[in-house]
């Protein structure tokens, strides 16, 4: 690459733009970062970088540190989000085909702390100016959609099963016209895979498993994907919302943020269906610290978790502390058991950590595979019959300053053409484990998407 790296920051007029990010959602092809209307939207793409295997982190950290280093940056806000960007998307396994990839987008709008900015990114040689990147955003915002056109994440991580044995999951008063189908596993199999989980937790090889399901939803009116991030956006205000190349959802788990030398976590792990509680159990929040902070099985699930990330996370932090007690996340859909870790970066080797050699020791995170994580993914393989791809691996963004924030991709599907989506859902298995209580909690944990669709659960 003969050219050199660009980018030009410059403030944006807030009060043009009381909306938030979430106004900016208006094209199917959109980069996204977003909570509580603040966050990163991307628009475009200038280069790529992509790649499978166990060393993809690695790899990708390298990719992006080439790239950065000699770029010429004229930023006069310095805050995290702002200069060089890119957005990313992570295979779930070091085995996926599925790849992983960084994309730096064209444009980047961004809030934070109520201060909205502007960059442009480019390897031409053209001056940057303020107007011309102000002239850029007005292109891609006129540009609505793109018409039919849908970013595709990178092939379909499951094949859908058509003929006899191809069953609607459940009747559910549908979309116009859609269809809801099982994607690898029909209910009953992938019940029978959690029985298989728990019955090796009893062995003693493994303490926790978490398992997944896919299905997969036809909309013959098309899948209006700025619709769905708006949606989600909006009913889950304390999740990240995200979009990377067909990518959606809205997590709730942040799996690392840096900033400078401070690394933050959300951990979750414990989950208890917001539709299970009845006016005659009282006031919600109080019924969700009795059933579910109550719960042995669940605070069991969500010590491991906390365990896995904060072991591993240690060799990289100087001072770590996180809550004494899991607090109650409420969600539209859920309750979740929910615990905070923040840390103070120390030097490895000479250098902070970068935020992708992180999330290379980190991931993956009992919370979304199991402990021990060998035997666990081991383990996964064998029992979901399933190409996880892009599901409950990290999704975010980095700047070149060594900020950024990745979350794991739960509550999301894929966009596999402009009118199928395949969602996935995941529960952790311990020893307490109850097949048909673990089916319902995925059936929960796609109510974000399914509802976003505009598909009733």
């Amino acid at each position: 690459m003969t050219s050199t790296f660009r980018t030009l920051t410059v403030p944006l007029d807030g009060n043009a733009s009381a909306g938030g990010l979430p106004q900016f959602l208006v094209r199917d092809d959109v980069l996204c970062w977003t909570r509580r209307e603040a966050g990163l939207v991307g628009f475009g793409e200038i280069t790529r970088f992509t790649a499978t295997g166990p060393e993809r982190f690695l790899e990708a950290d390298i990719w992006w540190r080439h790239l950065v280093l000699e770029a010429d940056i004229t930023d006069s806000l310095v805050l995290p989000g702002t200069g060089p960007v890119a957005f990313g998307s992570f295979a779930f396994s070091k085995k996926s085909t599925h790849e992983s990839r960084l994309i730096v987008p064209e444009i980047v709008v961004g809030v934070r702390d109520g201060q909205y900015w502007l960059t442009q990114l480019t390897f031409d040689d053209g001056e940057l100016t303020e107007a011309g990147a102000l002239a850029a955003l007005d292109r891609w915002l006129g540009g609505g959609s793109g018409g039919a056109a849908v970013a595709v994440a990178g092939g379909t991580p499951g094949e859908v099963r058509t003929g006899a044995g191809d069953a609607v999951v459940r009747p559910l008063p549908l979309a116009a016209g859609a269809t809801l189908h099982t994607g690898s596993l029909s209910e009953e199999d992938w019940m029978a895979a959690v029985t298989a989980g728990v019955a090796e937790i009893r062995t003693g090889a493994l303490e926790k498993l978490v398992l997944a399901r896919d299905i997969v939803a036809t909309v013959p009116s098309g899948v209006n994907a700025s619709k769905v991030l708006r949606e989600l956006a909006g009913r889950y205000r304390e999740c990240w919302t995200y979009a990377v190349d067909g990518l959606v959802g809205a997590t709730p788990e942040m799996l690392i943020q840096v900033e400078g030398r401070t690394a933050q976590a959300r951990v979750l792990a414990g989950t208890l269906d917001r539709r299970d509680a009845h006016v005659e159990d009282g006031i919600p929040m109080d019924y969700a610290e009795r059933v579910l902070g109550g719960s042995e099985k669940q605070r069991h699930e969500h010590e491991i978790a906390i365990q896995s990330l904060t072991s591993q996370l240690a060799p990289f932090s100087e001072a770590m502390n996180a809550h004494d007690e899991p607090f109650i996340l409420e969600l539209p859909n859920v309750w979740h058991l929910a615990s905070d870790v923040k840390a103070e970066l120390t030097e490895v080797e000479g250098h902070v950590p970068t935020c992708l050699a992180l999330i290379n020791a980190l991931h993956p995170t009992a919370a979304v595979c199991g402990t021990p994580t060998q035997v666990a993914g081991a383990l996964i393989r064998k029992l979901e019959h399933l190409d996880r791809g892009p599901y409950a691996g990290p999704v975010g963004w980095l700047d070149a300053a060594g900020n950024g924030e990745w979350g794991i991709a739960l509550r999301g599907a894929v966009i596999e053409d402009p009118h199928t989506v395949r969602l996935y859902a995941g529960c952790g298995i311990v020893d307490g484990s109850q097949p048909e209580a673990e089916l319902a909690e995925t059936w929960a944990k796609f109510r974000p998407m399914l509802e976003s669709l505009g598909i009733s659960s």
